[in-house]
């Protein structure tokens, strides 16, 4: 384990530019330095399924993000040899994906924990007591969701036998007015949901209702009132117990806005029930120039690796693509000699050594989909779900039959899925049957996207959440192959009616402002199929490639 701390830290001094570490760690480089010449450039990233780009390097080492894409407020669950991780999935209907692992590094999807969100989903809980999984979830109102009309966020959970399912359906704790919560066995071998704020509520034995009332048990730590930060909002405790502490690890300074805003701390305590006792070198993670590449680093949960050393598990933009949402990042930190964590990961530019050692093992899924399938993929998800939402939808025989909703893309319900890459393309083939309108978009929320849309008569084109002043003089057509490259926040739109021809769209767009802080909502923006009107749109042959 020492040799492998050893690794980290050379690795990450040889990014940086450190002579004796460096020497050590890439001799190549060191003579670079010596004869005045800069160093090799770091590799990028390796490249998957279409294309699309992964950590794992093929050569011992990863870089991030270990999950590209919007998977924020990831929770992870260390079982035996296995490694289970799911997220906030917000407005997304099926929600809560559930991903598995090997080695921290290499992830596969299993599917969804829930089919029928009832209301916005935010942090959950994943863990796991006496040989049943529970995931705690946080329900936010939504104009679309009914059964919290009139509530406060509250507190849901799910529980399962075996993690691929079937989970139950979501029982509500009686606990409003918080998120994010942290699950722990107290020394008095109770349950324990520690809240946003940071509060604690004691729960049944069972670990499916409150047993208590909440009350508040730590104030954070705070920092330098000179640091720019978006709030302090102290929240995302997750709790660990090692050797006779009880650590949590929480976030402060805000999820969005500022990139040097989010932070992690930690604080002990001998007792579940305090007092707590901050970490004399917080914070732990904090991303503190804005030059950096990964921005807003928070929420983070502890999680023993497989080679017996340790890892946060946490989320962050990346510099320049806030576009994508938050990301999934891994950093290695060590247990000083009193007992406290440090990172080891620097500002997760450079490549790190894989958490087993070795490379390889699946990871990702292909975003394609030719609709073959009797049944909708789990990649895809409704934004903005009503309660009978996949009532809309048929798919097999190489076609997605997707009912009319709404008046347009904003109130259609759209389907999406997530993307990874800072350059991708995206094409699909659609036919509009009766009246209304279908497309291909690049969504971010209701009141934010771009794309195409065709009507029969004429063609909408839509850039701010809003159809665009230009009409591109597309012909009149109900079939009509469509195609949106966003080369690196570059967008630009094509259309064919043969899927051989294509015609470049008029006007490009720079993308970058579609994100969290313009639009002060948590989402990405991600590929979306629509249709909106009292008629039907037919889907076939959706195709995703990564631009490297």
């Amino acid at each position: 384990m020492e040799n492998r701390r050893d690794a980290i830290k050379l690795a990450l001094a040889g990014a940086l530019g450190l002579p004796v570490a460096a020497a050590a760690a890439d001799p190549q480089a060191a003579e670079h330095r010596q004869c005045g010449a800069a160093p090799p450039a770091e590799p990028g990233w390796a490249h998957g399924i279409e294309g699309q780009r992964k950590a794992d390097l093929g050569d011992g080492r990863y870089r991030n993000p270990v999950l590209p894409g919007d998977y924020p407020d990831p929770t992870i669950l260390k079982d035996g040899d296995d490694y289970y991780m799911t997220h906030s999935s917000f407005d997304s209907a099926p929600g809560l994906i559930l991903w598995h692992s090997r080695d921290l590094v290499n992830w596969t999807m299993i599917g969804p924990a829930l089919p029928a969100p009832i209301a916005v989903v935010f942090a959950p809980e994943l863990v796991k007591h006496q040989d049943r999984y529970y995931i705690y979830i946080p329900f936010i109102p939504a104009p679309w969701s009914v059964a919290l009309r009139g509530r406060r966020n509250a507190i849901y959970v799910i529980h399962a036998d075996d993690i691929r399912g079937p989970w139950s359906e979501p029982v509500d704790m009686g606990i409003e007015g918080y998120i994010d919560p942290g699950h722990v066995v107290g020394e008095d071998g109770k349950r324990y949901l520690f809240l946003s704020g940071i509060a604690r509520v004691l729960l049944t034995d069972d670990g499916l209702r409150a047993a208590g009332p909440v009350e508040q048990v730590y104030d954070g730590w705070r920092y330098p009132e000179d640091w720019v930060t978006e709030a302090y909002a102290l929240e995302g405790p997750k709790l660990l117990r090692r050797d006779g502490w009880f650590y949590i690890v929480t976030a402060v300074g805000g999820t969005a806005g500022p990139p040097t805003g989010h932070m992690v701390i930690t604080a002990r305590s001998r007792s579940v029930n305090g007092p707590w006792e901050n970490c004399p070198h917080n914070p732990i993670v904090r991303t503190s120039d804005a030059a950096e590449a990964w921005w807003s680093r928070g929420h983070a949960t502890a999680v023993e690796g497989p080679a017996g050393d340790w890892y946060f598990v946490y989320h962050g933009y990346e510099n320049g693509y806030r576009t994508l949402g938050r990301q999934t990042l891994l950093e290695p930190f060590e247990w000083t000699a009193d007992g406290w964590p440090r990172a080891l990961g620097g500002d997760l530019s450079a490549p790190l050594p894989m958490p087993s050692g070795r490379s390889g093992g699946p990871h990702g899924f292909a975003r394609s989909d030719a609709f073959d399938q009797p049944q909708l993929a789990p990649k895809w998800s409704f934004y903005g779900p009503g309660a009978n939402e996949a009532a809309r939808v048929q798919v097999g025989d190489g076609q997605l039959v997707l009912k009319g909703k709404g008046r347009g893309p904003e109130t259609s319900s759209p389907l999406t899925q997530t993307v990874g890459d800072r350059a991708f393309e995206i094409t699909v083939e659609v036919t509009l049957e009766g009246e209304g309108e279908a497309g291909l978009l690049l969504f971010f929320n209701d009141r934010l996207f771009l794309g195409m849309g065709i009507t029969g008569d004429r063609m909408i084109s839509y850039r701010g959440g809003k159809p665009s002043h230009w009409r591109e003089p597309a012909p009149a057509a109900r079939t009509m192959h469509l195609r949106i490259v966003n080369d690196r926040q570059i967008v630009t739109f094509y259309y064919s009616l043969d899927g051989q021809d294509w015609t470049r769209h008029g006007v490009r767009s720079e993308v970058s402002g579609y994100n969290a802080n313009v639009i002060d909502d948590l989402q990405s923006l991600r590929p979306a199929l629509f249709a909106a009107g009292s008629g039907q749109a037919v889907f076939r042959d959706f195709r995703y490639r990564g631009l490297a």
